[in-house]
């Protein structure tokens, strides 16, 4: 998963941004294990995204086929901000049956990704080095989603930082568009205003049902080393869901 915002160096703003990016895009050099499995696998996990300016950013007119990606008709899971993997690769390994798909925009995470799933020899995952935001606007399908999950979202902690966070007003229509009626939308996080944040976004996203109170931990989640780290410096883990309505 990715480091708390502890652990964060803050980044500039690209003057030459077009749209809102929920995230900045992290590189660095791969080990001699994770370039190996790039090499290796990549060609069947890592989708070729198109690029508009940016090297996160998705083309105009580019879509997948999630049918056609997976080779095969499935539920489909989105999880946003997919890290090194643990999660994403240990439910796809306990979920034969549903497809998941990965984005990320720190390419080491996903490299990690991939020598996870050589070593498990799970196939029902597919990744790509995108920013959330064009993912959800054109890249996947209207109503092609079962599941949005967006595990520990960087949370911008510092205020003058708050609106480069993911969990937005302005992304619900976004999620809304990509979830099929009766889909969930899952998120967690660890730090408590963001929390409170997402809590109060889903509580009045239109096109969305929720509690109005912190959902139960979802035991499809392992607990990942990033969140062990979380609860060692006496965090909090909250979870938050809502169901899109049906018509």
């Amino acid at each position: 998963m990715p480091e708390t915002a502890e652990d964060r160096t803050d980044h500039d703003e690209d003057p030459f941004r077009r749209e809102v990016v929920s995230f900045t895009r992290r590189g660095g050099r791969l080990t001699e294990r994770q370039q190996d499995a790039w090499d290796d696998v990549a060609h069947r996990f890592v989708v070729d995204v198109p690029r508009g300016r940016t090297s996160t950013s998705v083309a105009d007119g580019f879509t997948i086929d999630p049918a056609e990606l997976f080779g095969r008709d499935a539920p489909l899971v989105l999880e946003i901000g997919s890290g090194r993997g643990e999660s994403l690769v240990h439910a796809a390994k306990l979920n034969p049956d549903t497809d998941f798909l990965g984005l990320e925009v720190y390419v080491p995470g996903v490299a990690q990704t991939l020598v996870q799933l050589r070593h498990e020899g799970v196939e029902n995952v597919r990744l790509a080095v995108v920013d959330a935001v064009p993912a959800l606007t054109r890249m996947l399908p209207a109503e092609s989603v079962d599941e949005v999950r967006v595990w520990f979202p960087d949370p911008w902690h510092k205020k003058r930082h708050h609106k480069r966070r993911l969990v937005t007003d302005e992304v619900v229509p976004l999620v809304h568009r990509v979830l099929k009626p009766g889909g969930v939308w899952r998120l967690a996080t660890d730090w408590q205003d963001y929390a409170d944040q997402m809590l109060e976004v889903v509580g009045r996203a239109e096109g969305f049902t929720t509690s109005g109170d912190w959902a139960e931990r979802f035991e499809g989640r392992p607990i990942t080393k990033f969140e062990a780290k979380g609860i060692a410096k006496g965090r909090t883990i909250r979870d938050v869901s809502a169901l899109r309505m049906t018509p």
